[in-house]
C-alpha cells in the first residue's frame, strides 16, 4: 500500500465514521462561542485574549481524535500488517499525520471564522484567526501522533495523551495568539516566522519520532 493510499483509506474511514470529526468540530464552535460569554465586557480585552483562546481550542479539538490514530488499526491488527508492507515505519506515520490533518484540522481551518465572529474581531483579526489556524494544525496532528505512538498500548492512554501533548503545544499557542495579535495591532512581531518553522520543524522531524515509539509498542 502507497502512502497516497492509506492516506486515502484513513480518510474514507474517517467520512464513513464521522464520529471524531463532527465531535472535534462541534467542541470547538461550542468553546469559542461560549468562552466570549464568560468575559467581562471591557474594551479591547476578548480582543487582547482571543488568539490564545483560539489556538487552545483548536488544540483541545484535534486531541479528541488522536486516541485513534493507532489504536483502532492496533486493536484490530491491521496496524502489524501495514507495519509489514513495503511502507517504512516514517512513511506510515507521515500518512497516518496527513490523514489527520485532512479529517480534523481542515475541517476546524474551515470554520475558523467562526471564532473571530464570535469575539467580534475586525477583518485583520479574521485574517489572522486563520492565518494561525493553518499554520499551527500541521504541528498539532505532527505533536499529536508522537503522543498517540507512545501511549498505543498504554491502559487509558486517551487520558495521558493530553498530558503528554499538551505541553509540547506550548509554541504553538504561544505563537499562534502572537500571529491574531500582530495582525489586530498591524505590527509584525515575528509569530508568524516563528510558528511556520515550529510547524515545519514538527512535520520533519515527528515521523521518525513517531516510528520510534512505533517500534517500541510493537515489539513489546
Amino acid at each position: 500500500m502507497s502512502s497516497l493510499a492509506l492516506i486515502g483509506r484513513d480518510i474514507r474511514l474517517a467520512s464513513r465514521g464521522g464520529g471524531n470529526t463532527f465531535l472535534a468540530v462541534a467542541f470547538f464552535a461550542t468553546i469559542v462561542t461560549l468562552v466570549p460569554l464568560g468575559i467581562e465586557p471591557v474594551a479591547g480585552l476578548l480582543h487582547a485574549v482571543a488568539g490564545g483562546i483560539v489556538m487552545l481550542c483548536s488544540a483541545l479539538a484535534a486531541l479528541l481524535s488522536l486516541d485513534n490514530l493507532f489504536q483502532a488499526d492496533f486493536e484490530d491488527g491491521s496496524l502489524e500488517l501495514l507495519v509489514t508492507g513495503p511502507l517504512s515505519l516514517e512513511s506510515l506515520a507521515a500518512s497516518k499525520i496527513a490523514a489527520h490533518w485532512f479529517t480534523t484540522a481542515l475541517p476546524l481551518l474551515a470554520i475558523s471564522p467562526l471564532a473571530a465572529i464570535a469575539m467580534d474581531l475586525p477583518g485583520a483579526g479574521l485574517v489572522g484567526v486563520v492565518l494561525a489556524v493553518a499554520l499551527a494544525t500541521p504541528a498539532v496532528s505532527a505533536v499529536g501522533a508522537i503522543g498517540a505512538s507512545l501511549t498505543l498500548s498504554a491502559k487509558r492512554g486517551g487520558l495521558i495523551l493530553p498530558l503528554i501533548v499538551l505541553p509540547l503545544l506550548a509554541p504553538v499557542i504561544i505563537f499562534g495568539a502572537g500571529v491574531v495579535r500582530s495582525k489586530l495591532e498591524g505590527a509584525e512581531n515575528g509569530a508568524v516566522l516563528y510558528l511556520s518553522a515550529f510547524s515545519l520543524a514538527a512535520v520533519l522531524l515527528s515521523p521518525f519520532a513517531v516510528a520510534a515509539g512505533l517500534r517500541t509498542n510493537l515489539s513489546a
